[in-house]
């Protein structure tokens, strides 16, 4: 499926692949594999409050601010975020260590991009995944999201960690 009119890079319009989803939906689960190639699926987070943070590429100024800042809220708030990009699981890895970033978790969906296709974010110009931010209930459902509509922008920090804390407490 193609989806035109959500989202611009540096003003040109592109056109996301996958389905997509809305506030109300069950997460869809998804496999993507961690820094060490280890498989990982959305379903063995059940039962957390999660965060979703999607990045383009953690080698832009805007992705690392991105990760850095859910890394430092990750210490006080009881969610399980999760970064994902489609950057390979070697360069996270870096990324992590340059950036002592260590309270989230990194995910790489460059092999399967299933994440950006059952999530609807598959940007088919760039191969890349589109900034947005989800966040999942205990319940596995989606209480929050933002799709950020121009690429090079920031996601609404304040509004995704609000609607975890209330699912948290």
């Amino acid at each position: 499926m193609e989806r035109t009119g959500i989202i611009t890079f540096k003003g040109q319009g592109m056109t996301l692949l996958g389905q997509g989803v809305k506030v109300g939906d069950e997460a869809p689960d998804f496999a993507a594999v961690d820094s060490g190639l280890a498989p990982v699926r959305l379903s063995d987070f059940k039962g957390q409050v999660i965060i979703i943070s999607a990045v383009p590429s953690l080698d832009t100024p805007v992705c690392e601010l991105q990760t850095t800042r859910f890394n430092e809220e990750a210490s006080s708030l009881k969610a399980k975020i999760v970064t994902i990009s489609m950057d390979l699981p070697f360069a996270q890895k870096r990324f992590c260590s340059v950036h002592d970033i260590n309270n989230i978790t990194l995910l790489s969906d460059y092999q399967e991009r299933d994440f950006a296709m059952k999530y609807g974010l598959l940007i088919k110009e760039l191969k890349l995944i589109a900034r947005a931010i989800f966040v999942i209930g205990k319940d596995g459902r989606i209480a929050y999201m933002e799709i950020v509509p121009e690429v090079t922008n920031h996601p609404d920090y304040d509004k995704a960690l609000e609607a975890a804390k209330r699912l948290i407490s």
